[in-house]
C-alpha cells in the first residue's frame, strides 16, 4: 500500500490510539483527522480534543460526535427486534458498536477527501474484522490502516518508550500493567485480559464497571413496565423516552440490581477462544421484555422461524457483516415480524434476575376463551383434536410398520 497522504483515525483519546497517531504522523508524514465517538461510555470526552491538539491535529481536524440515538435507534435496536444472542448468550455489545464508528470513519473520510481510515484494533481479536468489513462494504476503494499488524512496538514496553520519545502524556497508571482492558458504550461494558485470562479463576467483584455483586443488590425486588411499538421500546413506566434515554434508563435500574452478568469463554471470528466478562443490564432487561411482548403478539409460525435464524444473524453481527446482503435480507423478514409486537411487559427485578410477571396488548393474539379450564362456549371443539392428531400421526404408524416388516426378513 503507497503511503497514505489523509488518515481519519478512529481516536479515543488514551494512551494507545495518541501513540496510533504520533506514529501515522512519523510513519506517513500524512495529515490526521481524529474521529471519536460518543457512545455513551461514560466517559468525559472532551479531553480527546486537548489530547490531539497537543499531538498538532487541527481544530477543524477534530470531530467529537455524539451518536447515542443514532447507535440505539439504528443499531441496537433493529439488532434487539431479533433477540440477538451469540452463542446462545451474549447481547453483542461491542460488536454492534464497530458497524457505526466505520459507518462515520467513511463518511468524514469522503468529506475530508482522505485516501485512508486507520483503527486501533488488535490482530488477535474480532474489531479488526469488523472494522475492515464494514469499510470494503461502504466504500470497497478506501485504505485500511491497523497499526497494530505493521509496527514492532510488540510490548508495552516499547510503547511507553514510543509514548515518552514523542512528548505524549502517561497517565501514572498506565506506567504498569493494567489489570485488565475494558471497552464500554451504552449497551454494555466489556472486560478481557490480565486477571480474566485464566477461565478456571473466578473473576473478582472489582472488574465490575455498572453492576452491583448479585450479593450486594437490593433485597426488595423493583416493578419496572416496558412499553412497545412495532418490536422498539418507547416508553418505561409510562413515560415516553427517546431510544438513547430509555437504554441507559435501564442499565441504572438494573446496574443496582446486579443484572445482565456475563462470563463467557466464547469462539472469536479468527480463530481462538477468548475468555469476557460482559455486562448489560438494561439489555438483559430489555430482552427479557421483548420476549415477553412477543409471547402474546408474535403468531407461533412467525416466531418459531424466527427463533430459527437468529444464531445465524447474530453470527453475521459478530463476525462484522453488518452491511452485508445477508443480514440486511434477514432484517427485513424480522422486522416483518414485528409489525403487530406493541403493547407494555411488566418486570420484576431482584438480586440478578429480571422476570416478566405480566403483559398486556391491544394487538393481542392471547385468547382466553379459547384456552379456559372452564366453559368455553363453543369457542374450542376438542373433538377435533382426534383428528389433528391422526393426520400427525400417519407418517408415525407408516415408518414403524415399514419398520417391523423389515425387521422380520
Amino acid at each position: 500500500m503507497s503511503a497514505p497522504k489523509k488518515v481519519v483515525l478512529a481516536y479515543s483519546g488514551g494512551l494507545d490510539t495518541s501513540i496510533i497517531l504520533k506514529w501515522l504522523q512519523t510513519e506517513y508524514g500524512c495529515e490526521v483527522i481524529t474521529y471519536t465517538a460518543d457512545l455513551g461510555q461514560g466517559e468525559e470526552l472532551e479531553p480527546a480534543r486537548a489530547k490531539a491538539e497537543l499531538l498538532g491535529i487541527k481544530p477543524e481536524n477534530i470531530n467529537i460526535v455524539d451518536v447515542r440515538e443514532e447507535f440505539v435507534r439504528d443499531f441496537v435496536f433493529p439488532m434487539f427486534r431479533a433477540n440477538a444472542l451469540y452463542e446462545g448468550l451474549y447481547l453483542l455489545g461491542t460488536s454492534i458498536a464497530r458497524p457505526l464508528i466505520s459507518k462515520h470513519l467513511v463518511e468524514l473520510a469522503q468529506q475530508h477527501g482522505a485516501d485512508a481510515i486507520a483503527h486501533g484494533a488488535t490482530g488477535k481479536g474480532n474489531d479488526q474484522v469488523r472494522f475492515e468489513l464494514s469499510a470494503a462494504a461502504l466504500d470497497p476503494a478506501i485504505k485500511v490502516i491497523a497499526p497494530w499488524r505493521l509496527w514492532d512496538l510488540t510490548s508495552r514496553t516499547k510503547l511507553l518508550e514510543f509514548a515518552e520519545a514523542n512528548q505524549i502524556p502517561i497517565a501514572k497508571d498506565k506506567r504498569g500493567e493494567a489489570p485488565f482492558s475494558v471497552d464500554a458504550n451504552l449497551l454494555h461494558t466489556s472486560s478481557e485480559g490480565r486477571v480474566l485470562e485464566d477461565p478456571a479463576v473466578e473473576f473478582p467483584d472489582y472488574v465490575l464497571q455498572r453492576t452491583v455483586p448479585v450479593e450486594q443488590a437490593p433485597d426488595q425486588a423493583e416493578m419496572v413496565e416496558i412499553t412497545f411499538e412495532k418490536g422498539d421500546a418507547v416508553a418505561i413506566n409510562g413515560v415516553a423516552m427517546s431510544p438513547a434515554t430509555i437504554l441507559a434508563t435501564l442499565n441504572e435500574i438494573g446496574g443496582k440490581h446486579g443484572i445482565g452478568v456475563l462470563d463467557l469463554v466464547e469462539n472469536r471470528f479468527v480463530g481462538m477462544k477468548s475468555r469476557g466478562v460482559y455486562e448489560t443490564p438494561g439489555g438483559t432487561i430489555l430482552l427479557e421484555a421483548h420476549r415477553g411482548i412477543e409471547q402474546i403478539t408474535l403468531d407461533a409460525g412467525a416466531g418459531h422461524l424466527k427463533d430459527s435464524i437468529m444464531p445465524r444473524y447474530a453470527e453475521l453481527i459478530y463476525n462484522g457483516f453488518w452491511f452485508s446482503p445477508e443480514r440486511e435480507a434477514l432484517q427485513a423478514l424480522i422486522d416483518k415480524t414485528q409489525e403487530h409486537v406493541s403493547g407494555t411487559v411488566r418486570l420484576k427485578l431482584y438480586k440478578g434476575k429480571a422476570s416478566t410477571v405480566a403483559r398486556w396488548s391491544e394487538e393481542s393474539l392471547y385468547s382466553e376463551k379459547h384456552v379456559t379450564f372452564e366453559e368455553d362456549a363453543g369457542a374450542y371443539d376438542q373433538k377435533d383434536a382426534a383428528g389433528f392428531i391422526h393426520l400427525n400421526a400417519l407418517r408415525l404408524r407408516l415408518i414403524a410398520t415399514r419398520n417391523a416388516r423389515v425387521a422380520k426378513k
